[in-house]
């Protein structure tokens, strides 16, 4: 074992030991990913084989949501999550009372957990409930609870008309668009749109970037020199421009979109996992395995990668902030899927109101503005406690 059991550090672990798992193939992490993603399977076969064109997949027991494509893919990488980030903090409640212990110091952080945990949950479980918002007209430019707007931009108050103004009321808490859309509603539905960008182009860039850096690391010599040059010439291209490029050519889905983010954006993370990865195949632990005979596949997936953790860590919360920004740029720049309500689409829909309209820019920026702070509020503190050296080095 190549921890001290008083003071863990998670990017010196043997996770054989640990999970008590060497004894067998198969994990019960991987056992459950493999069931979970069967049963994943069997929904998308039945929603393409038997539910009958342009009916809901769940229609048959009384459920109206239509499973998307891209749900599929959103649904598949939650699953990873929850085998591969949550329960491994039930399976190891020691490390897990540490880690908390020392992340709960920060305590921005924990607000931001909060605030990420709630975005998450209304995101998922949100649109299952709420139906999306249809346009009415004659509801437009209604303002939120807390401001008032001529009467002259309404065709109908819905709150109370006074003075010559119309106030807002609960029945839409943050509004209306110019098309009588409840605000708060598409917000809702923009957290999903949002969530299905950070984390299915987060999960691209992490398995590519994950596998250069490891690879490179473990290699050495020649194999080391090739990744790393071809990741200098992959960052060497002008991305937004080949963004551009592409989506003029293919159009602007959110699908290629996600590919686009995930395939163009995964050099950071091969250069820190690399830099993470060399110094565990110098740990003591690390020579005794190889001189045990192990594969190097077996080398890398048991040590190389769930030891270089701590950097895959701290960069996803900095990779899906930057994704959700992207997202937001480019919808605003018109250069976005149109047909969903990202909270990129609800500013740029707000933007030409904004002089006596400005809660529908407000309201979806400011949700964005947290979002992405508190990612960032997240990552430094996830990379304190999780490697607690990195703080003593640079102080």
């Amino acid at each position: 074992m190549a921890t001290d059991k008083s003071n863990p550090n998670f990017d010196q672990v043997d996770w054989d030991d640990i999970a008590s798992n060497s004894g067998r193939e198969l994990s019960t992490n991987a056992i459950g990913t493999l069931i979970s993603t069967g049963v994943l399977v069997a929904i998308l076969l039945y929603d393409y084989f038997i539910v009958p064109a342009n009916s809901a997949t769940f229609e048959a027991v009384g459920w109206g949501y239509d499973v998307i494509p891209l749900d599929y893919m959103f649904a598949f990488t939650l699953i990873l999550f929850g085998f591969y980030a949550v329960l491994p903090l039930y399976q190891n409640p020691r490390m897990t009372r540490y880690y908390w212990k020392e992340f709960r110091k920060n305590r921005p952080a924990v607000v931001s957990l909060i605030w990420l945990i709630a975005i998450f949950l209304l995101g998922v479980l949100g649109p299952l409930f709420i139906s999306p918002t249809e346009s009415e007209l004659f509801r437009k430019y209604q303002p939120p609870i807390w401001m008032t707007i001529d009467q002259n931009y309404v065709i109908e108050c819905v709150g109370t008309l006074a003075g010559g103004a119309c106030a807002g009321t609960w029945q839409h808490p943050l509004g209306t668009t110019q098309g009588g859309k409840d605000i708060l509603t598409m917000i809702i539905y923009g957290m999903q749109i949002s969530m299905k960008v950070g984390f299915i182009s987060t999960l691209i860039a992490v398995v590519i970037g994950t596998a250069f850096g490891t690879v490179s690391a473990y290699a050495g010599g020649m194999v080391d020199e090739v990744l790393m040059r071809y990741v200098d010439i992959q960052q060497s291209i002008p991305t937004l421009i080949l963004y551009l490029l592409i989506i003029y050519i293919f159009g602007g889905g959110l699908w290629l979109l996600i590919l686009l983010l995930g395939i163009f954006s995964w050099e950071g993370m091969a250069r820190y996992v690399r830099s993470k990865a060399l110094s565990v195949t110098e740990e003591e632990y690390m020579k005794a395995t190889k001189i045990s005979g192990a594969s190097s596949y077996r080398i890398i997936r048991h040590h190389v990668i769930p030891n270089s953790a701590s950097s895959i860590i701290t960069d996803i919360t900095l990779l899906i902030p930057a994704f959700l920004l992207a997202e937001a740029q480019l919808s605003f720049l018109g250069l976005g899927d149109s047909s969903v309500p990202s909270w990129g689409q609800l500013i740029s829909a707000g933007r030409s109101d904004l002089s006596f309209a400005p809660w529908i820019v407000l309201a979806p920026g400011l949700v964005l503005f947290l979002t992405i702070l508190a990612f960032n509020f997240l990552g430094d503190a996830l990379l304190d406690a999780l490697n607690p050296e990195a703080e003593t080095e640079s102080e």
